[in-house]
């Protein structure tokens, strides 16, 4: 019976019953997956099948392994790569049409004349607006091929005309340094919002520049930010640390060590420096705090971090999809893993541990910061320093419920409300400049008034009536920074905002006579 059994096996009768002992895991998907296409009584994309399995097997192992079909690919690669192709033009969907909010200096679009609030209302002769409007088909329309040329029919109410546009694509940098300036006389201050291809140049110009202007002292703003490259980050804390100082290791599971250990090339090795980081602070930004902090070359300003740990590779899949599958994990140099505890791979309670945060205290008083002493380390100057999930910050700064809600700076009632005001404003302010908007241009009551009207019931707000004269302020920063921002740019809205930041305020208290003040 059992010779027959083995024989049978190898004979390939068309029997989808028939047993097959050493059939492969490989195979029986295949088969299943054959059996669904051939057999199953309704047709079913099979293609979507796989992703689903494949999405599902990687949500077990941790949770920042993940697999992106070949459809998201080139989104995902063009925030990696810090670049993309297009006409360059902040947009928004604008009562129903495409409005540009502003076109990018030396972009393809302020060259060929384009203005803020000009209306697209066709793209090749294809018409766009209405109120189905979808906003991502369109912008992917818009992208293409550098040098490829698209026909735009824009509409500019200033003048009320309609009129053709032809367009060639051009390179458009997605910026991940958006603000360096000056706060005061000696210091600097430079935000990071990821870590792309081009962050590292972008903060080498940042750098410099701010040098030239006198910068003695400098606060980089890590808050809200995800993460991105290694290398970038590497080569960021290379500026500050001394020439054989480790910046990280990575450990694989095969036990390999990599060592990342900084060069000659820093140029801001001397002077006081501060790095802001909150809760949403990770991976290659925890990086960078780590190893700062861990050297004794900088003083970690906010609340503690994340703590993603985990080293992710991205590898092809044959059909244009990818996965980023990690495969070692990283450590500071004292040795500590910032990669917070997890079980069950990828799941909600995970992402969600700001909430677990929020109402044990944590973001509120240092005391409720959770410490494990069995994960205790030390600093190259004998400072105490806590392994286990996230970088606990040096100076803890609490999350002020009294202050509007971070969520505003994206909110798109707050952006709505301010294209609005534009749309019938602008001509206001074509020959002002940002440095007359800061210094001169006050916020309405009026206009205070009129949002506070339409949004009073929203979240966003955060009000506390016998805080209203704190609140009032703030609301009016809020709306001076995001008009700043669509009239002039990220680093005018970061002038205004940062005007009222607690960290920043913290760091100005503690500075010394050194230089830092």
């Amino acid at each position: 019976m059992i010779l027959g059994m083995l024989l049978g096996n190898q004979l390939h009768f068309d029997n989808p019953g028939k047993i097959n002992f050493s059939l492969s895991k490989k195979d029986k998907l295949d088969n299943l997956l054959r059996y669904i296409n051939e057999e199953y009584v309704d047709t079913v994309n099979t293609d979507s099948i796989v992703d689903k399995v494949i999405q599902n097997v990687l949500k077990d192992l941790d949770p920042h392994s993940v697999y992106i079909p070949n459809k998201e690919v080139e989104h995902a690669e063009e925030e990696l790569e810090g670049e993309f192709t297009g006409i360059g033009v902040v947009f928004q969907n604008y009562k129903d049409t495409f409005t540009i909010i502003r076109p990018l200096p030396n972009g393809p679009a302020a060259k060929a004349g384009l203005k803020p609030m000009d209306r697209i209302i066709a793209l090749d002769g294809d018409t766009i607006s209405g109120k189905h409007l979808n906003v991502n088909k369109i912008s992917e329309k818009i992208k293409g091929k550098p040098d490829t040329k698209i026909k735009l029919l824009v509409y500019r109410k200033s003048v009320d005309s309609l009129f053709e546009k032809e367009i060639y694509r051009g390179k458009i940098p997605l910026k991940s340094v958006p603000a360096a300036f000056m706060l005061n006389d000696t210091i600097g201050f430079i935000k990071i919002s990821t870590f792309s291809a081009t962050t590292y140049d972008e903060f080498d110009q940042a750098l410099q520049k701010l040098k030239t202007q006198g910068m003695k002292s400098l606060i980089v703003d890590l808050r809200d930010n995800t993460g991105g490259l290694l290398k970038q980050a590497d080569l960021i804390a290379d500026e500050f640390l001394k020439n054989g100082t480790l910046i990280f290791y990575t450990k694989d599971k095969k036990g390999k060590i990599t060592k990342a250990v900084a060069t000659a090339r820093g140029k801001f090795e001397q002077g006081p420096l501060y790095i802001l980081i909150n809760e949403r602070t990770a991976s290659a930004s925890e990086i960078v705090a780590g190893a700062l902090q861990d050297n004794d070359r900088a003083v970690i300003v906010g609340r503690r971090s994340f703590g993603k740990g985990l080293v992710q590779r991205e590898m092809q899949l044959g059909d244009g999809s990818i996965v980023r599958l990690t495969t070692a994990r990283y450590y500071t140099p004292t040795g500590r893993s910032i990669q917070k505890p997890y079980e069950h791979g990828h799941n909600r309670e995970y992402e969600e541990q700001y909430k677990k945060r929020y109402y044990n205290g944590e973001l509120f008083y240092k005391d409720s910061i959770p410490i494990v002493d069995s994960l205790k380390y030390t600093t190259s100057k004998g400072r105490t320093v806590y392994g286990g999930g996230g970088i606990i910050p040096d100076l803890f700064v609490p999350l002020d419920e009294k202050k509007y809600n971070v969520y505003v700076f994206t909110n798109p009632y707050v952006s709505n409300f301010i294209t609005e005001y534009l749309d019938k404003h602008l001509s206001e302010f074509e020959n002002m400049t940002a440095e007359d908007f800061i210094n001169n241009h006050d916020i309405e009551n009026q206009l205070y008034e009129n949002f506070v009207h339409q949004h009073s019931g929203r979240v966003i707000l955060n009000p506390h009536k016998n805080k209203k004269t704190k609140r009032k302020d703030q609301i009016k920063r809020l709306l001076k920074a995001n008009l700043a921002r669509d009239l002039y740019g990220d680093n005018i809205f970061y002038k205004i905002i940062l005007q009222d930041d607690p960290m920043i305020k913290k760091i100005l208290s503690n500075a010394t006579e050194d230089g830092s003040k």
